[in-house]
């Protein structure tokens, strides 16, 4: 029970956390971003020209089980980086759930056993993206409203 305990906490820390900043490098077509060839986790993408930044990103690893909260700088427009998640997340079989804008764009994907959210802030001339990547907490059957005979 321990265990669990320390991975759903340290799930709801990630998905309660804040954003990070974004300066990318201009590409040649402003309205396409490319997605980098090196990154922490090989199946979600990040757009050329960002980097990491170090101190302010972990990442946990372990047989079947993955944590991550990595913040990369760049420039672009929220549009275009919203747009490069919805199509790059589907190529890597990630489920879109939701949109949240408020200031900040969330977009919201999961899959099997996992979730990960993607935060954009705007900040001056640059966007700050957080990638929250954790399990999926197990969900708890509903009791039934009426007993079953």
């Amino acid at each position: 029970m321990g265990r669990k305990y320390v991975f759903l906490m340290l799930a709801l820390f990630i998905f309660t956390s804040g954003c990070a900043i974004i300066e990318s490098k201009d590409t040649t077509n402003s309205s396409l971003l490319e997605p980098q060839a090196l990154v922490k986790f090989s199946d979600v993408p990040v757009p050329a020209g960002f980097k990491l930044l170090p101190k302010a990103s972990y990442s946990f690893e372990n047989t079947g089980t993955r944590v991550g909260m990595l913040k990369y700088q760049g420039k672009a427009s929220i549009d275009q980086i919203s747009a490069f998640y919805k199509e790059q997340m589907a190529m890597y079989k990630w489920d879109l759930l939701n949109i949240i804008e408020y200031g900040e764009r969330q977009l919201n994907f999961d899959r099997e056993a996992e979730t990960c959210v993607i935060t954009l802030a705007p900040k001056g001339s640059s966007v700050i993206i957080t990638i929250a990547l954790g399990p999926k907490s197990q969900t708890i059957p509903k009791k039934a409203a009426r007993p079953v005979k």
